[in-house]
């Protein structure tokens, strides 16, 4: 590693990491479903990297008659179900980049808004010591845009987030991520982003590599727009 190596790379999961945001939707129209209400593909867009919590209200409000600890297990229960019987979906070339980060010894944290068991069944089925850290959400007091989740995996790789870099596909996340410090790597998937969301664009990590990241962190550094 060199001096223009982040201190750490945070990353994303659903949609950054993995493409479940197909088995979340999936999920989220058969609850409405299940109460006779209808969820449209535009619904599910909107809710799209936000807190597991914050979300369950507007499922409330679309009519599904279920505390929302009760929302958050049935819809994690199905995301994780499909999981098992469909596999895991990576995203291109999203395993490439983080195997290759923790060959050379950069530190890694996942940063979810997802709750602890699935993120561990993810992390699981990578196939190699993926993270160090794993921060999710229901370990934080504030979702996604806030800065908790990104502070709270900073501080347990005892590394300042304004050093590391963090990967993420959407606004709430990366919103977050910014407020927290990092350096971001906005990759959009199902929702588009604007320049302004991120420190840098990418349209896949597909083909990228640490010196990518390290160009990008060497010019946020030098303040120098990208």
């Amino acid at each position: 590693m060199t001096t223009d190596t982040p201190a750490a790379v945070l990353w994303d999961m659903d949609g950054t990491l993995v493409d479940t945001e197909p088995y979340w939707m999936r999920a989220e129209t058969e609850l409405i479903e299940s109460f006779g209400g209808v969820w449209t593909h535009e619904d599910a867009l909107g809710v799209v990297g936000l807190g597991l919590w914050e979300s369950a209200r507007i499922f409330q409000a679309a009519g599904a008659e279920l505390d929302a600890d009760a929302i958050v297990d049935r819809l994690t229960n199905s995301v994780q179900q499909q999981l098992e019987t469909d596999g895991v979906p990576w995203r291109p070339g999203a395993r490439e980049l983080l195997s290759e980060l923790r060959e050379n010894g950069v530190k890694t944290a996942l940063v979810t808004m997802s709750v602890k068991r699935m993120a561990e069944q993810v992390a699981a089925l990578i196939g190699f010591p993926a993270f160090d850290v794993i921060v999710t959400g229901d370990s934080v007091e504030n979702p996604k845009p806030f800065p908790d989740a990104y502070l709270a995996a900073a501080e347990q790789l005892g590394v300042a987030a304004s050093a590391c870099l963090a990967i993420e596909d959407s606004v709430p996340g990366l919103a977050s991520a910014r407020a927290a410090g990092c350096t971001t790597v906005g990759v959009p998937h199902m929702v588009p982003l604007a320049a302004g969301h991120a420190d840098v664009l990418w349209p896949t990590l597909e083909g990228r590599t640490l010196a990518d990241l390290l160009g990008v962190h060497a010019a946020s550094a030098e303040g120098i727009a990208r």
